[in-house]
């Protein structure tokens, strides 16, 4: 048996509770890790609230087929699946495993990396699918040195890694915030910051070459008003919307747009790959990516960093310490 927390159904932070439940086992290409810390991140409270209504197709119609919540991970392994000849028993590793507020959690050997020498496990913990997103956002962006590139929620979880990756890929790089979250993004690397609660990023004479857009729901037209005539713009999801596909709705209008100009709309998915976590390895280890963690909550304080995160709290991530 072990602790975890887990929902019934879908809804407010009110459907986590504490649980004793069975240890997972790992199949043939799967590793059974022992959670010394997970991440949460805003797609954790999607799988909470199951919204929008088309995420339910993946995890369960009406309720979670996976009850345990969270998906990034970092601990040690416990168990490998026959299959599996890429880690071994007490080896420690950090990535992607579905269930991770709990004691032990399933991934797949395919989604798991090596933990980075010298970060802790609530660091390697927030790393996996902010910072996956953010290097494959700046990939699909093709960002190079040279470009200017505009980081509309640069304070989050996706941004605070979007802003460190696209400085050491040489860009001169802009990070709209808050106020109160503007000196953290300085922090990160940002060239310029812009306050949104005072500026408007489309209004100024700035133009860019690349724009990542990954919070505030801006509108295409505005968009496309602070880019470069044949510029790039990657939208990493967004929350509100309507319909089944919620925030979506933004990135499939775009594909169509991106029809129609010169200027770039690319449609963007995150993928959870290990080969991507084994370059953002090397990039921590460099010195060019450094996770920014908010705060670490005990497993029973899971529900009070969710609300954290809901209410906009959070600076960077925060993190879920269980071993």
């Amino acid at each position: 048996m072990m602790r975890a927390i887990v929902q019934d159904g879908y809804g407010p932070v009110d459907v986590l509770r504490q649980a004793e439940i069975d240890r997972p086992e790992p199949g043939a290409d799967e590793v059974l890790v022992r959670v010394r810390a997970a991440g949460l991140d805003r797609g954790t409270w999607h799988l909470m609230t199951g919204t929008p209504s088309a995420v339910r197709l993946a995890i369960g119609l009406r309720r979670p087929r996976n009850p345990v919540l969270g998906r990034d991970v970092a601990g040690i392994v416990a168990a490998v699946g026959s299959a599996v000849t890429t880690f071994s028993v007490g080896d420690e590793v950090y990535g992607v495993a579905p269930g991770s507020f709990a004691e032990y959690a399933v991934g797949r050997a395919g989604k798991l990396s090596r933990k980075p020498a010298g970060l802790s496990f609530e660091e390697a913990a927030i790393v996996p699918i902010s910072g996956l997103t953010a290097l494959q956002a700046l990939s699909a962006a093709k960002v190079r040195s040279g470009q200017r590139v505009l980081i509309i929620g640069a304070s989050g979880g996706v941004g605070s890694y979007a802003v460190q990756l696209a400085k050491a890929f040489g860009a001169e790089v802009t990070g709209v915030a808050g106020k109160s979250k503007l000196d953290l993004v300085r922090s990160l690397g940002a060239d310029h910051v812009v306050d949104y609660t005072n500026e408007d990023f489309a209004d100024g004479p700035d133009r860019y070459d690349v724009i990542i857009d990954i919070a505030g729901n801006p509108t295409l037209a505005r968009l496309r008003r602070a880019l470069t005539p044949n510029g790039t713009v990657v939208i990493t999801g967004g929350e509100g919307g309507r319909g089944p596909t919620g925030g979506m709705n933004r990135q499939f209008r775009a594909l169509i747009l991106s029809l129609f100009v010169r200027q770039r709309f690319p449609f963007f998915l995150s993928k959870e790959s290990g080969k991507d976590l084994e370059r953002l390895t090397g990039l921590i280890e460099a010195g060019s990516v450094v996770p920014s963690l908010d705060r670490a909550y005990l497993l029973d304080q899971a529900p009070d960093a969710m609300r954290q995160l809901v209410a906009g709290e959070v600076r960077g991530k925060v993190a879920i310490t269980i071993g």
